[in-house]
């Protein structure tokens, strides 16, 4: 390290919070999710070999045609994974645990090529009755690809932290 450089501390770097708190969210709101993503070609074959989902409809574009779809199918858990962390700036950056995700429906297959956005309703809240501090919220997510079709749709909730826990 040269004499003229500084070291600069943690500390020096200020903690910003992030994500939104459990008095943040009201029922019935509806949240636009940011700007979507394209999956690849290279992100369904990835993804199927990492998981051993070795159903040729993930990874054989020909037999998939075969089957009646236009190219290789994304593996559903994909298009659910990308729906979900869509939300997450939005619904659960603040942290608290993931409860769980009830109610799932895949409504079509996702290929390659297709842009996938999420919007989320949230459908209520109630504080925690074992954790003081913490509420729990629960959304209706839908994610779409880009001619509007529905593609996934599930309820999941979150513990979420009480603004006045944070205090």
């Amino acid at each position: 390290m040269n004499s003229h450089e500084e070291v600069l501390e943690p500390s020096a770097f200020p903690v910003r919070a992030r994500g939104r708190q459990y008095e943040d969210f009201q029922a019935g709101e509806h949240l636009d999710h940011h700007w979507g993503r394209t999956l690849t070609a290279g992100d369904a074959t990835l993804f199927a070999t990492t998981t051993l989902a070795y159903s040729p409809l993930y990874f054989n574009a020909d037999h998939a045609r075969a089957e009646g779809h236009r190219d290789l199918v994304v593996h559903p858990m994909l298009a659910l994974c990308t729906v979900v962390g869509l939300s997450v700036e939005d619904l659960s950056e603040a942290g608290g645990p993931f409860l769980g995700i009830d109610d799932l429906v895949f409504h079509r297959p996702v290929h390659p090529g297709d842009t996938l956005t999420s919007t989320s309703t949230v459908l209520e809240k109630r504080a925690s009755r074992t954790q003081p501090g913490f509420g729990i919220v629960t959304w209706r997510t839908e994610g779409r690809n880009q001619d509007g079709d529905l593609v996934v749709a599930f309820t999941r909730s979150n513990l979420v932290v009480m603004r006045e826990a944070q205090q």
